[in-house]
């Protein structure tokens, strides 16, 4: 769904990125950079019931997420390493604005805010992991009602509301919808391989039945 916006960002931050590179960041700069910021104000603000601030400046970050690759792409440096870097750290942000919601249910005493933020928590590092390793076998696995857009954008709206006055259920409920359909998506994944590996698999050939004697 958010990854259609794909070109608007695009459109965004390419004079950002051209002018970053003329002045000599490099990409991978900007995405170590991106994801120190990321886990700092999840883990900061979050935790300390800062809401409203943590889930628009976190917001801007997951915006800007895509302005590294931007300036790989510009400066003609696209390849294995920093695509591999990117969805690296991409684990380790997502990691960390989770754990930060999990840490503000904590303190906020919501058991069930506590079960579905770390179920979401733990979710999101399979989804990734279930695509990465279908790819890494040659199959594809791009499939699922969950991307890693789509979880964040909604996750980051129930914090902002929340922040801005909602009861505490809207973040609770919200999460719990993202963890089921989180679930849903591994299961679509791994559906979407099996079908894939079964076609790979020959077919056996069916024994010979008995010769007729003349």
């Amino acid at each position: 769904m958010l990854d259609n916006l794909r070109s608007l960002s695009t459109w965004l931050f390419t004079p950002v990125a051209k002018l970053l590179l003329r002045l000599g960041v490099t990409p991978d700069a900007v995405t170590m950079g991106g994801t120190l910021g990321t886990v700092v104000v999840a883990l900061w603000l979050f935790p300390s019931g800062h809401l409203v601030a943590g889930a628009w400046t976190l917001g801007a970050l997951v915006l800007a997420d895509a302005l590294d690759g931007i300036m790989a792409r510009t400066a003609g440096r696209s390849g294995p390493w920093g695509a591999f870097l990117d969805s690296t750290l991409d684990r380790i942000a997502d990691a960390a604005i989770f754990g930060g919601l999990l840490l503000f249910l904590l303190r906020e005493g919501s058991e069930a805010g506590v079960v579905v933020a770390f179920a979401c928590l733990a979710l999101g590092g399979v989804v990734p992991y279930a695509r990465a390793r279908a790819e890494g076998l040659g199959m594809t696995a791009s499939v699922g009602v969950a991307e890693r857009a789509d979880r964040l954008a909604i996750a980051l709206v129930a914090a902002l509301v929340v922040g801005y006055g909602a009861p505490l259920g809207v973040l609770v409920w919200t999460l719990g919808v993202l963890a089921v359909l989180s679930a849903i998506t591994v299961v679509q994944r791994m559906a979407t391989v099996h079908r894939q590996a079964q076609a790979l698999v020959p077919a056996t050939p069916a024994p010979a039945g008995p010769t007729a004697e003349a």
